[in-house]
């Protein structure tokens, strides 16, 4: 079942209010009241639809009512990088970089 509800925040973004169903044991780590860990929460949750390309950094931050470097640097506080590369593709760039350079 989903309750929803909504309300205005800081006159910027519009809040609503969602039940879900999650266990039990979870529910001190989703009700928070630290603006701070609400943010991370927030920022936690939108990272999953960043990673499979729902949305952007940009339109993440957007949501969260912050300007995007300062999204990709809370990212990077939690230990998310703005990049995803896996280190056989840096291996592999690097390589083509050596080669068009030995070729001129």
């Amino acid at each position: 079942m989903i309750i929803l509800s909504t309300k205005k925040v800081m006159a910027i973004m519009e809040m609503i209010k969602i039940e879900i169903d999650v266990p039990k044991a979870i529910l001190p780590f989703i009700e928070v009241e630290n603006a701070d860990m609400k943010l991370k929460r927030n920022a936690l949750f939108l990272h999953l639809y960043i990673n499979n390309q729902t949305i952007s950094h940009g339109k993440a931050a957007e949501v969260l009512g912050m300007n995007k470097l300062d999204l990709i640097a809370l990212y990077s506080e939690l230990g998310l990088s703005y990049f995803d590369f896996q280190m056989e593709q840096i291996e592999e760039d690097v390589q083509t970089i050596r080669n068009l350079r030995s070729a001129f």
